[in-house]
């Protein structure tokens, strides 16, 4: 793009209309472009769907019903959150790295295999240190003498960073029936072995089926909800293996080296963002002013609110496995930035649209998917509903980085994102406890897509029509509102409740539909 063209698209492209006759093809094709992706989108949405369904049934709403112990939750959570910070630690952000390199036919196998060798050697060194200082670490995450954490950690870490590399070429493929059945595969399993090991096994013993000893004890419901996810995990692996084995080996140094360069400060990027999204429960375990336990009790209730939340992540995790390589794909395409922009929308109004859902149904029906000890905690969800609406704006807004590849920006901005957190956890947790957490979260957020979206506009210009995705925020906002004020003015009961939020939802819907008609309808291939 030459100096006189980039000028005009910085100052001109969010004024200008893409809907004429001169850019007719463009309209078209972009179009086709964003059914192309939403297909794929509902496929990897299947597999994100089933597994956020075992978070909820089994390792929310189970859990929280199991453990009526708080602190047994917040332990989970815990651990759980420190695994999702070491899991970008063994992988290091490699399988972003081969959807650059590998996106070219002819470098997609030499990509794969150097991305995969690093890591398997990586992941073995890794491993074998944290096994050699697992009682140091122990007492370092305050859990002396349960060393037994540490080791499934690395099973857990080792086996999912073995396979995030097969994952991805799946991914780069568009191979997402494969995908989706490995990822539904491992949710059946473990919805089957957590049954199997806190319901059946139980049952047999009462039964004096005495062989259970072996593997169940009443003590370890925590222990054995760590093996069923070991246990997932290894046989994903397994079905990958044919995936490994599927065509000529070939490792590249130089090659490998190039993609280390891409890829390193995408590392900080990931860090950033495990910290700021999983990190509420290790935060409010040190913050909190009162003792251990009570603060993991205090945690607990706020992790099961906030998985509330994470509901709409559905769509976003979905949203973002189908993206990431797609963009890739287009970024050399004539009209690759008005394609980007089309996406951003679709995305911004079914977003929207899950957030006023779960907002709507929130007092009256999602709060039933957790346990009653951990309800008083839902007054954090409307917060952080509204804090990942704006992190998968973000998403969106990030990937000029990517394609220009200047991924250092993006670390600067998560890192500004993660200091916003950590000034706001430090500063107001202690006063106001958990709530502060998802103040900070949506603070760290917002300047994340803001940042992105001001960066984006100098070095990679998108038309983004911001002003209508603004807006599909705000009207949703105000039927919630809406929805708040008539159910503390009248004593409706529960079914006058649904009858309002399901008439609000339906109003919401078709004034969506109403207002971009044409565009929905070319993005469902209705209308050309």
């Amino acid at each position: 793009m030459n100096d006189d063209k980039m000028v005009k698209n910085k100052f001109h492209y969010f004024t200008s209309s893409i809907g004429n006759e001169a850019n007719h093809w463009v309209v078209k094709n972009n179009m086709s472009f964003v059914k192309q992706l939403a297909g794929e989108t509902a496929i990897y949405g299947i597999s994100s769907i089933l597994s956020r369904i075992v978070n909820f049934v089994f390792l929310t709403g189970y859990l929280t019903r199991i453990f009526t112990d708080q602190s047994q939750f917040g332990i989970h959570q815990d651990l759980y959150a420190y695994m999702a910070l070491l899991l970008i630690i063994f992988t290091y952000r490699m399988e972003t790295a081969y959807f650059r390199m590998g996106s070219l036919k002819e470098d997609e196998n030499k990509a794969f295999y150097s991305a995969l060798t690093s890591i398997a050697v990586s992941t073995v060194i890794l491993c074998l240190v944290m096994l050699i200082c697992k009682n140091e670490l122990a007492v370092f995450l305050e859990y002396a003498n349960k060393e037994v954490y540490i080791i499934y950690m690395l099973l857990i870490i080792g086996l999912d960073a073995l396979a995030a590399i097969p994952f991805a070429r799946l991914r780069l493929q568009s191979r997402p029936l494969r995908f989706a059945f490995i990822k539904v595969v491992s949710v059946l399993l473990t919805i089957f072995l957590v049954i199997f090991f806190l319901e059946i096994c139980p049952f047999l013993k009462r039964q004096g089926f005495n062989f259970v000893d072996y593997f169940y004890r009443p003590s370890w419901k925590l222990d054995l909800v760590f093996i069923a996810n070991i246990i997932s995990s290894g046989v994903v692996l397994l079905l990958l293996w044919p995936l490994i084995f599927k065509s000529k080996f070939e490792f590249n140094w130089l090659f490998l080296k190039r993609m280390f360069w891409y890829v390193l400060p995408l590392v900080l990027v990931s860090l950033a963002a495990v910290f700021n999204q999983s990190f509420a429960v290790p935060l409010l375990k040190y913050l909190l002013p009162d003792g251990k336990e009570s603060n993991l009790t205090s945690a607990g209730v706020y992790a099961a609110a906030a998985k509330l939340a994470l509901l709409m992540n559905l769509f976003t995790q979905a949203f973002t496995y189908a993206a990431e390589p797609f963009f890739f794909k287009r970024a050399k395409d004539e009209n690759a930035q008005e394609t980007y922009a089309d996406v951003a929308q679709a995305f911004t109004l079914v977003a929207s649209a899950a957030m006023l859902a779960i907002l709507l149904y929130l007092d009256n029906v999602v709060v039933y998917l957790i346990g009653p000890a951990y309800r008083s905690g839902i007054n954090v969800v409307p917060i952080l509903l509204l804090a990942y609406w704006f992190l998968g704006l973000y998403y969106n807004f990030s990937l000029w980085y990517k394609i220009k590849d200047k991924t250092y920006m993006g670390a600067l901005i998560s890192l500004g994102g993660a200091v916003i957190t950590l000034i706001i956890t430090a500063t107001l947790i202690p006063k106001y406890g958990a709530i502060a957490m998802a103040w900070a979260s949506l603070a760290c957020y917002v300047f994340m897509a803001i940042a992105s979206f001001i960066t984006g506009v100098y070095h990679y210009p998108v038309p983004y029509p911001i002003g209508k995705m603004l807006l599909y925020l705000v009207v949703a906002l105000g039927i919630y509102g809406v929805n708040e004020a008539v159910k503390s003015g009248t004593d409706i009961g529960f079914i006058g409740e649904l009858i309002i939020s399901t008439a609000l939802m339906c109003l919401y819907l078709v004034w969506m539909y109403l207002l971009d008609k044409q565009k929905v309808l070319q993005w469902i291939g209705v209308q050309k």
